[in-house]
């Protein structure tokens, strides 16, 4: 919030208690003194981040100079090599082109490798090494039960950061994995399109006074300096997608992440390559979640990849607990005054209860009940059953029993401040992607504050039982696999990585029990 810079989230936090608006909490203070510490450190590293990149830049346009000039000395004595042999006899002018030719080729394997390599040392010489950026503050890591105001805090620290830190970004979990896909589709696609030989010289290359061998001799330089800058598509995502610098305004960032999860083996290696290359490179992560760091990966899925990624998350963030056993969300609903959201059972007087909120709901809306269409990331749409001037309803099965997904959840939150939600079933493992599905919506819903009412089997505390028998559904189905072309790419993305989907035993036993899904639903 505006304004927020002078007072920061311990002032705050402490002027929302003196109003009767906030329980004291000491877990909550606690963070509220460390998040006001880091703010104070950061306005000093935001005018370091300011300096070190105009040297960066200053050192990176001095280093593609330098760059240019070797390969130029290079291409002329290639060009001079290519005009001897055109003068020799033809037994030799055959000779010398073959050798040219091995030589203007792309080379294989150790020989292009060594030759890039030589260059690299050759500029570190000219140039000097890269500069070192300025050590970042830690960052922090707050973890805690449901309702313990980790969300609270975090957003308390992130609007003080206005007009502090230029470069900040605030993602929900979900959000951000879809964001993340949606980037990586985006690159792969430019990576595998092939591209004419002409269209990919550079047009520095096509402007120069040597010959088209040469002219390609240069492309395959230029194209193999790229190859072995991206050998990873997740650096790049986070290069050119989560930081988003902007020309002139380069300095410090942040980025506060809401609770964050590891579901599936995709959100393990995405987080694990996406939040280290920001780490590593100066950015200050703010995260909540219900668990420890590790105690993320229940299932234990890629468990090299995830113990490297939480070293680094320790290294970087000040890991701290909000102890408090208080669910405030709980606590506030039992106090509201408001009408009933949630209805239970499904029986004769509940659903006309229902019926009548709905009716009571639309009516102070105005307007007529019409189906709608909303648009959906990747191209897509989603059909709305019934809406009304911002309030939609839909069954449960509608939403969850068909192959839908977040981005689906975002853009229903995003285009209707109130959502019914009729007929939802107890759950068990029987109907286990439903129940993935239903989670995430409603995480989605409370992430853009939207209002929601529910007609359901059972109170809210047995709505997921996790103990019946049933099929084994796959738990990366509930997230991304719908979305065009999505699935495909994932699976490649994990295949060229060479990423197994195996976990351990112990974690299987987690996954056949439902106990991810219960303490998701709490």
């Amino acid at each position: 919030m505006k304004g927020s810079k002078l007072a920061g989230p311990l002032p705050q936090y402490r002027n929302l208690v003196e109003q009767g608006r906030l329980q004291n909490d000491p877990y909550q203070e606690k963070v509220a003194l460390a998040l006001q510490n880091l703010l104070q450190r950061l306005e000093q590293y935001e005018k370091d981040m300011q300096e070190y990149h105009i040297k960066l830049a200053n050192w990176e346009k001095k280093r593609e100079d330098e760059r240019r000039r070797l390969l130029m000395e290079e291409a002329e004595l290639k060009q001079q090599g290519d005009f001897w042999t055109s003068v020799n006899k033809r037994r030799i002018e055959l000779l010398g082109r073959w050798t040219f030719r091995r030589n203007v080729d792309v080379e294989p394997g150790v020989g292009k490798w060594v030759t890039y390599l030589n260059r690299e040392k050759k500029l570190d010489s000219l140039v000097g090494r890269r500069p070192t950026a300025p050590p970042a503050p830690k960052g922090l890591y707050i973890y805690g039960n449901v309702g313990s105001g980790k969300t609270m805090l975090m957003d308390m620290f992130y609007g003080a950061t206005e007009g502090i830190i230029k470069h900040r970004r605030r993602l929900h979990f979900h959000e951000a994995m879809l964001k993340i896909n949606e980037e990586m589709h985006r690159l792969w696609k430019n990576q595998v399109e092939e591209k004419s030989l002409q269209s990919s010289i550079s047009s520095w290359i096509m402007n120069l006074p040597v010959d088209m061998k040469v002219k390609e001799w240069l492309a395959a330089e230029e194209r193999y300096k790229q190859e072995v800058q991206m050998k990873n598509i997740l650096p790049e995502v986070a290069d050119k997608f989560l930081v988003d610098w902007k020309a002139g305004q380069r300095g410090a960032s942040i980025l506060c992440f809401d609770e964050i999860q590891t579901v599936d083996v995709f959100a393990i290696v995405a987080l694990s390559g996406i939040l280290s290359r920001l780490l590593s490179n100066g950015t200050v992560l703010i995260a909540t979640s219900n668990r420890a760091p590790k105690d993320l990966n229940q299932d234990g899925m890629q468990r090299e990849i995830f113990q490297k990624f939480i070293a680094k998350l320790e290294k970087h963030c000040e890991v701290v607990l909000v102890g408090s056993e208080i669910d405030y969300r709980r606590l506030i609903a039992q106090r509201s005054v408001d009408q009933v959201h949630y209805f239970w059972p499904l029986d004769g007087i509940t659903l006309k209860e229902f019926e009548k909120t709905w009716c009571q709901v639309t009516d102070q809306s105005g307007g007529q009940i019409t189906s709608n269409t909303i648009p959906v990331m990747f191209g897509r749409t989603l059909e709305v059953p019934e809406s009304c001037n911002g309030v939609a309803r839909f069954t449960f099965d509608y939403l969850c029993g068909q192959p839908v997904g977040a981005a689906d959840y975002i853009a229903v939150a995003k285009n209707y401040h109130t959502v019914f939600i009729s007929d939802i079933p107890v759950m068990s493992m029987r109907i286990r992607d439903k129940a993935r599905r239903f989670i995430t919506l409603v995480d989605e819903l409370y992430n853009h504050h939207c209002r929601l009412f529910c007609s359901a089997a059972s109170s809210i505390d047995n709505l997921f039982q996790g103990t019946e028998e049933g099929t084994l559904f796959d738990l990366e189905s509930f997230q991304f696999e719908t979305e065009t072309e999505g699935s495909k790419l994932r699976r490649n993305v994990l295949a060229e990585g060479s990423v197994s989907t195996g976990g351990a035993p112990a974690g299987i036993v987690s996954m056949l029990s439902g106990q991810e899904e219960m303490f998701a639903f709490r």
